[in-house]
């Protein structure tokens, strides 16, 4: 029994090692819709029927933004990144909406 314990552990062990190499933070979403948002036509509903409640929330100038955004980290490092800031105003339809994404190397 001690014998099929200590296999069996070191494989526990390496796994661990191996899944934490890799993290993603942050809430995936589909990029494909970005562009169908408008600015002064597409509401709020509309946003989070499309993206779901977004990863953060704030004011800028007054206005309520709204943040999509995904971070991959590969070994520790930074590997790649989607972010999607939606300016909603007073009547909560979009005002502006600015779509960025890099990857290692850019």
């Amino acid at each position: 029994m001690k014998l099929l314990i200590k296999p069996v552990a070191a494989i526990l062990i390496l796994s661990l090692c191996f899944l934490s190499a890799c993290a993603t933070v942050g809430k995936e979403f589909d990029e494909s819709l970005v562009k169908t948002v408008q600015n002064g036509k597409t509401t709020k509903g509309e946003v989070l029927g499309m993206f779901g409640k977004p990863f953060k929330t704030g004011l800028q100038n007054g206005d309520e933004i709204w943040i999509y955004e995904v971070n991959t980290y590969t070994a520790g490092k930074p590997d790649a990144s989607k972010n999607l800031t939606i300016v909603f105003s007073e009547s909560g339809v979009v005002k502006s909406h600015q779509m960025m994404s890099s990857s290692p190397g850019l």
